[in-house]
Order: structure tokens, then C-alpha cells, then sequence
């Protein structure tokens, strides 16, 4: 992909070219508390400097700190540790560091019925700066995508669904260098890599790599990987290599990966013949091994590179290029063919989201119409599952509208609430799905969570109210009650759909898993059940569980609708119902404040609990 002089061979590569990026990090370590409250050295004070355009491979056996060290120059660790890294000589400003760095972590996460090219779009249009030319923007950004299709190998299978375990689409090497294209579409300088090759084939492996080196000397990207034992021709790919040993966690290389045999070998450890370097270097760092020589591996490295190494960081914290902010206001000004790009209007984006949340709201909502559309399970469990029920109850209720207001009109109005009532229970594990793939992009600052929640209200709650509204419809044409009581009913069905939608998404943000989740939400509508005055009423309950009644939405949801319906029923009709059941009049207004509020808490409660619970914990 480069010329002898080593510049880009591609025009393309020097139009979506990113803006230099050197990594610099002194005595950076880590520990961790255990559980008995000892604190345990997990990667002891290491110092290195990386530029712009290498890639890098981090090694060494497990413990040894490999991913502990990328998350910390990632800023992805959670926990404390110490230690500086600088990006150009500058400290890294932690809002505007997402801006030029991409992480690719070990799992592909992404929506099965998503389409690779799709993908790669999504995470240039969130991560590209918009022109006042939308053309001018678009132009770049297909430019950038096709590229990046060509240099990954997937330009074949650019119209293929990324797939999952039920849902047919490419190959587990396909899926990730889908991952590692996204981090470059992104438009990061700096490209972090947790074992890419990770459960790949030999040939996938080789294939994400060679892809890997391209875009980094192509597009000026720093490329981190942390990389268990690749084969010899993998490993040549790199430019640096950085050995860790294990118990503690200790440099033991840093340096060119050409020139690691023959460091070895000074150290007195050649390279036996046809051995593969990666292998060697891992038995001769492995604490236990017959060919154990982490110790002395460690010394030779505080006698020969050390110094050096410290005196490569000194200087680099000297010479010092531009801040990330100058970096992110550079990204503005890329040229193509020639022309600057203008921004539109005179506020410039200088923060952690390259776009604004109506642009975040508009490709979410894109991308959320598009995996309904395909996803025929999705949407017949939100409108066919809802008419198929809606026939069963409309035929097992038929003409209950011409027979005498009672316990069968009471026991329909029940059943057709509770069945509504439960309509979004099915949609919580979906919900759940989501979220895992949500909160890797959200870290990646693709877009807030406030722009998810608003995406996924706009799409699902329409479709499942759509589903809803038939499903009584249906009924209600079998009911053969009269039309005027219609407007009624309807409406606070949706109202009780509505409400436990919105408990069943908080339930969903909050709770770890599918299984969870049920466990939390069946207590929530159990409540609201048997709180109704049809199971128990105001008269049987006791009165320290009064309260429940007054916060219960079903039982203002049956209280109104009954009441509606028995208008034209007798005296005696509507006195066997309403005695037993303790309704009264004038408490719709009541509920309708109660409900909306409920509705309001719960929604409030589900943007609170997918922005700040299940946060990726490193």
C-alpha cells in the first residue's frame, strides 16, 4: 500500500489521512485489591513512546498485564491506576480523547441484520464532522468507506448481513474485520486492538493484520494490538514489539520487531532454527517454563534499553505537536480534491461527539428502521402476535356487548387489560440485546444514550402501540359492544400499555440479564393485578396495603372502563358490580395523573439506568 518513499500509494489514503498521533506513556503500573484486601502488583512502572503510523504489537504471556496496559493508553480502565500518558507531548484531555482513538475490543458486537457496508457507514456518518455541503460530507465519507472495504478485504460481502448464531451472514474473520474497519471509519489516529485474532484461522488472522498495516501506514493510524503468539509471517508485519513478563507484570523488550531475534541473541538466547519468534520469545518469558528467563530477560532489558528508552520519552515530552483539540479542529479542514472543507455554520464541535444529537437521533433512527424491517420475528412479535391474540379473545368474547352487563362483561374487560398489560414483557430480553451493543458504541462516544433511548421509542413504541390498537379492534368488532363506548376503551388501554412499557424498559436498563429482569417485573405487575378491586378489593384488603390501590393503573384503567360500559345498564346491573368491587365515581381525572406520572418516573428511571448502570468495568 505505500511506494518505496513510503508515502501513500493511494490518493484516497491522503484524502481520509488522519491527523499524526504520538502515544507517549512514563511509569505507567497497575495494581489491583484483592479480596482479601491485599493489594496485588499487576504491571509494575513501564515508560515507551509510540509515533504516528506504527503498528504495534503488545505480547506476552497471560497475566502479564498485556490488556491492563492497551486499556490504560486507551482510556478505557475503570480503576485507578498511576502513571502519565501524553498524546503529542500533551496530557490527553479525557472528553476529547474518544475523538481521535478507536477501541476494538475482543467480541464483534453488532446487530445480526445490519449489512457490512452499513456498518462501516454508521460509524463514519457519528464520527465524520458535517460540511454546510451535505454532498461535500457524504462524498468524503463514501470515498473513506469503500476504502476501507477494499483495504479489509470485505468488498465482496459489503451487501452481506454482519449475521449472528440464528441469523445466516459472513464468517467469524469477516465479523472482525468488520470491528477493526469500524475503529478506522471512525476516523481515529489512534486504533487499539485487544487480540483482534483472538479464535480466528490462520489465514483470518494474517488477513486482519495485513489489513491492519495497510490502514496504518495509508492513513497515518497508530495501531496498538495486543496479539497472543501470531505466526512468523504475522509477526513481520509489525513495526514494534513490546514484551510484558508475568508475576508481576514486567517489560522485558521494546523495540523494532526486526531487531528482537538479535537482541535475544545478545542476550544469550538465539533463535533456534525454523522456530517461530512469537512462540520463543513466550517460552522464554512464561515464569515456569522449561525455557524460563523472564528475571533475566527483565535485567538485560534495565541494562541495554532502559536509559534509552527514557531518554526517547523525555524527549518526546519536549518536542511537542498538536493538542487533541487542534487535532479535532484539523479534521475540519481535510482537504478533497483540493478544496477545503467549510464548515457549516460558525460553531465548530469541540467536544467528546463529532456530531450533534439530532444528526446521533437521525442515523440511530436510520439504522433502527432499517433492522425492524428486516427482522420478521421482531415485528410479528410486536403486531402479529397481537393479532392472533385478538382474534383468540374476540372469538372466546364474541358478543359479550349484547349480553347483560355483569360478571362476564367484568371478567372480559379484566382479560383484555391483562393481555395488554403484558403485551412488551417478550420485548425486555430484546431490549437487553441492545444494550450490550449500546454500550460498547456509547463508549466509543458515537453518540449519548439519550439519543438511543429517543431512537428506540420513536421505532418500537409506535410499532407495539400499532399492534395494541388492533389487537382491541379485534375485540372489540367481536364484542359487538356499541361504538360510543369505543373512544373509552381504546384510550385507556393505551394508557395501561404505555405504563408497563415504560416499566418493563426500566426493568430491562436496570437488570443484568433476561432472567432478571422477569424476576424484577413479574413483583411490578403482580401488584397491579391483584390491587385492581377484582381480585382483592378495598373492603378484604388490609389497610396498610390500602395505598396500593391508589397507585395502581389497572384498577383506575377496569374502574373507568366499567363504569363507562355500565351507562346503560340497570340499577341492579350495575349495583352486583360496582358493591363488590367498591368502584366510584369521578376518580378518572385521578388516574389519568397518576398514570402519566408513573408513565414519566419510569422513563426517567430507564435513561438513568442504561446512562449510568452496566458500564464496562476494566
Amino acid at each position: 500500500g505505500t511506494d518505496s518513499s513510503g508515502s501513500p500509494s493511494s490518493s484516497i489514503g491522503s484524502i481520509v489521512a488522519s491527523p499524526a498521533a504520538c502515544l507517549t506513556f512514563k511509569d505507567l503500573s497497575f495494581s489491583a485489591r484483592m479480596p482479601r484486601g491485599e493489594q496485588k502488583v499487576i504491571l509494575e512502572p513501564c515508560s515507551g513512546h509510540f509515533e504516528a503510523g506504527e503498528l504495534v504489537a503488545i505480547m506476552g504471556p497471560s497475566g502479564c498485564g498485556k490488556t491492563t496496559l492497551l486499556d490504560m493508553l486507551a482510556l478505557k480502565k475503570t480503576a485507578a491506576y498511576s502513571g502519565q500518558v501524553l498524546v503529542n507531548g500533551h496530557r490527553r484531555n479525557p472528553a476529547l480523547f474518544p475523538r481521535i482513538a478507536a477501541y476494538v475490543d475482543q467480541e464483534d458486537r453488532m446487530p445480526a441484520y445490519w449489512k457490512v457496508r452499513e456498518a462501516l457507514e454508521f460509524s463514519a456518518a457519528l464520527k465524520h464532522p458535517r460540511s454546510a455541503s451535505t454532498s461535500q460530507s457524504q462524498k468524503v465519507a463514501a470515498g473513506l468507506v469503500d476504502h476501507l472495504l477494499e483495504a479489509f478485504g470485505l468488498t465482496g460481502v459489503a451487501e452481506t448481513y454482519i449475521g449472528s448464531d440464528r441469523v445466516r451472514g459472513t464468517s467469524g474473520g469477516q465479523r472482525r474485520r468488520v470491528s477493526l474497519a469500524r475503529g478506522v471509519a471512525a476516523q481515529a489516529s489512534i486504533l487499539f486492538c485487544d487480540e483482534p485474532t483472538s479464535g480466528l484461522s490462520a489465514a483470518d488472522a494474517a488477513l486482519c493484520v495485513k489489513a491492519l498495516r495497510e490502514i496504518a501506514k495509508r492513513m497515518n493510524v497508530l495501531t496498538l494490538v495486543v496479539i497472543h503468539q501470531p505466526r512468523r509471517l504475522v509477526a513481520e508485519l509489525f513495526d514494534t514489539l513490546v514484551l510484558l513478563t508475568s508475576n508481576p507484570g514486567r517489560m522485558a523488550y521494546f523495540g523494532s520487531m526486526e531487531q528482537a531475534p538479535t537482541y535475544m541473541e545478545n542476550c544469550g538466547y538465539p533463535l533456534p532454527t525454523r522456530e517461530n519468534p512469537a512462540d520463543f520469545f513466550l517460552d522464554l518469558l512464561t515464569p515456569g517454563s522449561d525455557l524460563d528467563a523472564s528475571d533475566a530477560l527483565v535485567a538485560a532489558f534495565e541494562r541495554k534499553q532502559k536509559l534509552d528508552l527514557a531518554k526517547v520519552v523525555e524527549e518526546a515530552l519536549i518536542k511537542q505537536g498538536p493538542t487533541i483539540k487542534q487535532m479535532v479542529l484539523a479534521t475540519y479542514q481535510r482537504p478533497l480534491q483540493d478544496k477545503p472543507v467549510v464548515v457549516a455554520g460558525k460553531y465548530i464541535r469541540v467536544n467528546p461527539y463529532a456530531v450533534s444529537f439530532s444528526s446521533q437521533l437521525s442515523v440511530l433512527l436510520k439504522r433502527r428502521v432499517r433492522l425492524t424491517m428486516r427482522d420478521l420475528g421482531a415485528v410479528g412479535m410486536q403486531i402479529g402476535m397481537p393479532i392472533g391474540f385478538g382474534v383468540i379473545w374476540g372469538l372466546l368474547f364474541g358478543g359479550i356487548g349484547t349480553k347483560a352487563y355483569g360478571v362476564q362483561t367484568l371478567l372480559f374487560v379484566f382479560i383484555v387489560l391483562l393481555m395488554i398489560s403484558l403485551q412488551s414483557l417478550p420485548l425486555m430480553q430484546l431490549l437487553i440485546d441492545e444494550r450490550t451493543i449500546m454500550k460498547r458504541e456509547t463508549s466509543e462516544r458515537l453518540y449519548t444514550e439519550g439519543a438511543h433511548i429517543l431512537s428506540g421509542f420513536l421505532v418500537t413504541v409506535p410499532l407495539c402501540l400499532v399492534g395494541a390498537t388492533l389487537q382491541i379492534l379485534i375485540i372489540y368488532a367481536f364484542s359487538q359492544l356499541p361504538l360510543e363506548y369505543l373512544p373509552t376503551v381504546v384510550g385507556w388501554v393505551l394508557l395501561l400499555f404505555l405504563t408497563f412499557d415504560g416499566m418493563f424498559s426500566a426493568v430491562a436498563a436496570a437488570a443484568p440479564n433476561g432472567n432478571q429482569a422477569m424476576i424484577v417485573a413479574v413483583p411490578f405487575l403482580a401488584m397491579s393485578i391483584l390491587f385492581n378491586g377484582l381480585v382483592i378489593s378495598r373492603a378484604s384488603a388490609p389497610s396498610y396495603l390500602l395505598w396500593v390501590f391508589d397507585v395502581s393503573p389497572m384498577r383506575y384503567a377496569l374502574q373507568a372502563i366499567m363504569l363507562r360500559l355500565g351507562e346503560s345498564a340497570t340499577e341492579e346491573e350495575k349495583a352486583g358490580v360496582f358493591r363488590v368491587l367498591g368502584f366510584t365515581h369521578g376518580e378518572s381525572l385521578k388516574g389519568l395523573v397518576v398514570i402519566v406520572c408513573m408513565l414519566f418516573v419510569f422513563r426517567v428511571l430507564q435513561v438513568l439506568f442504561t446512562k449510568y448502570m452496566h458500564n464496562p468495568q476494566k
